[in-house]
């Protein structure tokens, strides 16, 4: 497979060829500050930048050339030494980017994954990659969090005949998007690790949400399957087109998670592959975690793999940025727990809970931000998660973060010191003055409300122990 003057004019008959040294290897980039040489740059145009303006820096860098439109080519003129650069002129960069993308993965007829959901989907991603690695397995997993169109598009372009299996993360803010990326992606099986509140602006209710989601199933063949959380009805209680794999705590799922213990920062449970049963331990007080060890076992098993190397690759660390995140505070001043990739209810009362598991003598404190994308509802939210601080009677202090939060301060219990801010930057200056006393720090909101920041103000990453 290769990408050359023959594969692109027969994907985009309409562009032209400015410029025609093809590479190797192609690589593609979006970002001009972190193109790397040889990378084909896309100049895609945002909301505040536009990538045309940025090629001549990216090309300076030592891309391998660009795709940029018709309507800004005259910025060529301005650039030396293109003969030896691949340069596409097309209609629109991000369309044709798409495309490109399409064609490309359907040269591959190797397992490809699709993981979506409300919560968990980077982590069960990385958990099921543990598990190709254990296996022994070459595999192409997806960066990061690039789970919009942009980023599937990108991590698709990374697909070699010499992999074995392809895993991708999914992700959605909008109705209609999961239909566009499932046909984008054409996944031979997908996993849908969750229903939960999160994105309601733009998807509306839980049902809303839930039929949004099951729409990656929309393109499978006959030989395709899905792997679905028994636990909710809203997902379980669904007739299919295609067989289905259901994970979770009830006795009706194909994979199970039984007898749960939480003890301080570990999770003991049975785990149930259909009739076979297993002790497991893992090194972690968020539940979350299980059923994220539950969906990936489910899509593993389903591939093949060993219940024998299964069962040892779940129970290594998989440590996941952002995702209940263990740190150490600066000068040794305490630890911090990082969850601050994004929040909704489910999460916020999911990470709270897994705080109050946390056995340590040092004070706590949890920051949390605005959960953002609730909707009209929004206000009822914030002050149930109010209410839900009852369940952590280990809270020293609570710092908020952001407007919304002021919904949570109206319910919080009665004695437990609570303090409002407007930014991550008032946040950092609060908790300063207790650093003193060495606590334990959790870090939750959602991810516009940037307290990544304040983690990385606070922090060096540290050898972690836990993450979900």
């Amino acid at each position: 497979m290769r990408f050359d003057k023959s594969f692109i004019t027969k994907t985009l008959p309409e562009m032209s060829i400015a410029f025609g040294h093809f590479p190797e290897d192609v690589t593609f980039s979006i970002d001009s500050r972190t193109v790397q040489a040889g990378d084909i740059f896309v100049a895609l145009k945002g909301v505040d930048r536009d990538g045309h303006d940025f090629v001549t820096q990216a090309l300076e860098k030592g891309a391998g050339g660009a795709i940029i439109a018709e309507s800004r080519k005259e910025i060529l003129q301005k650039i030396k030494g293109l003969d030896k650069k691949l340069i596409l002129v097309v209609k629109d960069p991000l369309e044709a980017f798409v495309q490109l993308a399409a064609a490309w993965r359907l040269q591959f007829n190797y397992p490809v994954i699709a993981v979506t959901g409300s919560v968990g989907k980077t982590s069960t991603k990385e958990i099921l990659a543990q598990i190709m690695s254990h296996a022994g397995k070459k595999y192409l997993v997806s960066n990061g969090n690039q789970n919009t169109k942009i980023g599937l598009a990108l991590n698709m372009l990374r697909m070699r005949a010499d992999h074995e299996l392809a895993i991708f993360e999914i992700g959605i803010s909008k109705r209609g998007e999961m239909a566009e990326l499932a046909r984008l992606l054409q996944a031979t099986s997908a996993a849908i690790t969750n229903i939960g509140h999160q994105h309601m602006d733009g998807l509306g209710s839980l049902n809303d949400i839930a039929l949004e989601k099951r729409d990656v199933f929309k393109y499978f063949s006959e030989s395709s399957i899905g792997i679905i959380n028994g636990d909710q009805p809203i997902l379980a209680n669904v007739s299919y087109q295609h067989p289905v794999i259901k994970f979770g705590s009830k006795t009706t799922n194909q994979i199970q998670a039984r007898k749960m213990r939480v003890a301080g920062s570990h999770i003991s449970f049975v785990l149930k592959i259909y009739k076979k049963k297993y002790s497991i331990v893992l090194e972690h007080p968020h539940v979350g975690a299980v059923f994220n060890v539950l969906t990936a076992t489910a899509m593993a098993h389903w591939l093949g793999v060993s219940d024998e190397t299964i069962i040892k690759a779940i129970q290594k660390p998989c440590v996941v940025e952002g995702r209940f995140e263990e740190r150490l505070v600066n000068d040794n001043r305490g630890t911090l727990i990082n969850d601050c990739y994004n929040a909704n209810p489910e999460s916020m009362k999911a990470a709270l809970l897994a705080f109050q598991q946390i056995e340590t003598k040092s004070p706590k404190i949890a920051i949390l931000g605005d959960m953002l994308g609730l909707g009209v509802n929004s206000p009822f939210w914030h002050r149930q998660v109010g209410r839900f601080l009852r369940k952590v009677p280990s809270l020293n202090k609570v710092i908020l973060v952001g407007n919304l939060v002021a919904w949570v301060k109206k319910t919080a219990p009665v004695g437990l010191r609570v303090e409002v801010v407007s930014s991550w930057q008032d946040a950092v200056q609060k908790i300063e003055s207790e650093l003193d006393a060495k606590p334990a720090i959790l870090v939750k909101g959602s991810r516009a409300i940037g307290l990544e920041n304040l983690v990385s103000a606070l922090t060096t990453k540290s050898d972690v122990t836990s993450s979900l």
